[in-house]
């Protein structure tokens, strides 16, 4: 299965992510409900209910389990240390049927671990990436490459990515920036931009993206695809999510959830993950952005990113049950 080129190379950090549920703790925002933080009693004893460990997670982790799972061939490349949790990490993603040829192992060095504070259905994750020495192996070009979160040393990598992606023209880019490639800049990273099919963010990410206090979600849009992306994704939570592919723009509201959310992590990844995944199986953008918010609506009942993603079969029962009004509107 694997001797042919993959459908899906997720290419990002691996993590272990430690959920600690926590309930003495209260949200204070500004007047516009916006710059929330947590806030808990300072030198303290804070009770916690409960700790929850989830392996081999991380944004393109868990871009590669979404596509393994709606039935693509695909692999991880990714860095783990020497130690239980990386082993851990990559016995998940095979339990997964997602490809561990192109993870490299480290000596002497830790695998990545995040503590989650998780507080009603919100998270607020403590992350640490490790300065792992990447480098892209040699693959097969694959039709899809999904890249996301690395660490702060990770800009030559991004050029090894470019170069690659130059040198095959055939795969396409699928890129959901983390922290850091977004405080790298869009000057920085402006090949990048220009080779992505598809571009991934939320509101918030996409005002620092830009540099901008803009809130017109269509100017947002516009002002992102003129960085370079063909298709440019941007996510508001609950609200819905938003897409420009260059001949309209349009609004797609959530999948309704079947009961209040229990916990969001990987809401995200599971949207972005799932419409690329959608255009690798032959799907229009349209047809995709219909696909996209069913996998954030199953992720929200469990805790942590890759319980809740759905196979194929299931995802489409709920596109086939979805009520009249679940459809992508121009805006």
């Amino acid at each position: 299965m694997f001797n042919k080129p993959f459908d899906f190379v997720a290419v990002g950090d691996i993590t272990t992510d430690a959920f600690i549920k926590i309930k003495d703790a209260h949200v204070t925002c500004a007047i516009d409900n916006t710059k929330c933080e947590i806030c808990m009693k300072f030198a303290d004893k804070v009770p916690f209910e409960s700790a929850t460990e989830v392996r081999a997670v991380g944004n393109s982790a868990n871009a590669s389990v979404s596509a393994s799972r709606l039935g693509l061939r695909s692999a991880l490349v990714s860095d783990v240390g020497n130690d239980a949790n990386g082993r851990g990490c990559i016995e998940v993603l095979s339990h997964n049927k997602v490809s561990i040829k192109h993870i490299s192992t480290h000596r002497n060095m830790e695998t990545n671990y995040h503590y989650v504070l998780w507080y009603e259905n919100e998270r607020t994750i403590l992350v640490n990436h490790k300065d792992y020495p990447y480098s892209l192996p040699k693959i097969k070009a694959p039709k899809w490459i999904y890249l996301s979160s690395l660490a702060s040393n990770s800009f030559d990598y991004h050029l090894e990515i470019i170069t690659f992606l130059k040198a095959h023209p055939e795969t396409k880019l699928a890129f959901q920036p983390g922290t850091f490639q977004m405080k790298l800049g869009k000057e920085k990273l402006a090949e990048l931009y220009t080779l992505s099919e598809v571009f991934v963010c939320n509101v918030e990410e996409s005002q620092r993206i830009l540099g901008s206090g803009e809130t017109n979600i269509k100017n947002l849009l516009t002002a992102i695809r003129t960085l370079g992306p063909k298709i440019v994704l941007i996510t508001d939570g609950p609200k819905g999510a938003y897409m420009d592919d260059g001949t309209a723009q349009y609004f797609m509201p959530i999948y309704p959830d079947p009961k209040p959310p229990f916990e969001r992590t990987g809401c995200g990844d599971a949207f972005a993950s799932t419409f690329a995944s959608a255009l690798s199986l032959g799907k229009t953008p349209l047809e995709a952005l219909l696909w996209a918010p069913i996998n954030p609506m199953s992720v929200v009942q469990y805790v942590g990113a890759q319980k809740g993603l759905l196979d194929r079969p299931t995802l489409e029962k709920y596109l086939a049950e979805a009520p009249a009004d679940y459809k992508p509107k121009m805006i």
